[in-house]
């Protein structure tokens, strides 16, 4: 199975990895974290705001791949600090419809560039 690496052009890769990459009709997406395209910073300081900032990077590395948000399978979600995670779902519920993907939220002792949230994802691409 051929493997296609998907960037998006946004975010400058500073680490050997792949934003995405499509294998046959599902799209594995990185961790993304709350790294502002635009500007190239990290959104500190408001934690909604950074979780809706990872969702988003997810949903442009999905685009890119010829699917969204809605064809997600299975979300990961990194979270520095555990009792975030109401905060988080709060967010959360406002990108995923009515059948959300499986999902996994873990606390994690340390994330790249220490921000408070990282999320990953799997998605089908539509036929």
């Amino acid at each position: 199975m051929e493997k296609i690496p998907v960037y998006t052009g946004a975010i400058q890769l500073t680490a050997p990895y792949t934003p995405g990459i499509r294998a046959g009709n599902l799209v594995f997406v990185s961790g993304q974290i709350p790294l502002d395209p635009s500007t190239q910073q990290i959104v500190r300081d408001d934690f909604e705001r950074a979780v809706r900032q990872c969702i988003e990077n997810v949903q442009r590395v999905l685009s890119h791949a010829g699917t969204g948000l809605e064809h997600c399978v299975k979300v990961t979600v990194f979270l520095k600090d555990i009792n975030n995670f109401e905060r988080l779902n709060k967010v959360y519920v406002e990108y995923f419809g009515l059948v959300k993907p499986a999902r996994t939220c873990i606390q994690a002792a340390g994330l790249p560039l220490d921000v408070d949230v990282e999320i990953e994802a799997i998605a089908v691409v539509p036929d």
